[in-house]
């Protein structure tokens, strides 16, 4: 699996979709909750940093994720948190992740829960 660096053809999605059928999935997703901004109290995947997991038949997990903002300071250190987290897990065999700023994260991005913690609802 590899990231796409291209933009999408039109009318495909601006952010590719998760293979949310796999058996590793949900893991994979709980393990990305265990990730933190240091920032802000809100881990990673409710905040909508994490835009896609894909999971091949052969258990290699590709991540793609963004930050708040670009000068992030743990912008070097946040993919290699997330590819922490799930490598550990039963049956993955391989992490890969990518960061992009493609398209920019916004506060909408964040689930219902993320907002309310952080008093936006």
């Amino acid at each position: 699996m590899t990231a796409d660096a291209a933009y999408p053809a039109e009318g495909e999605p601006l952010i590719r979709p998760s293979t949310q059928d796999h058996p590793l999935y949900d893991a994979v997703v709980e393990a990305c909750r265990t990730v933190y901004d240091p920032e802000i109290p809100v881990n990673i995947f409710d905040l909508g940093l994490v835009y896609t997991i894909e999971i091949n038949d052969q258990n290699e997990v590709f991540v793609i994720m963004t930050l708040t903002a670009p000068g992030c300071p743990v912008a070097g250190e946040m993919p290699g948190w997330v590819a922490e987290a799930i490598s550990p897990l039963p049956g993955v065999k391989t992490v890969d992740v990518q960061m992009t700023f493609d398209p920019p994260w916004g506060m909408d991005m964040m689930s219902e829960e993320a907002r309310l913690e952080l008093g936006f609802m």
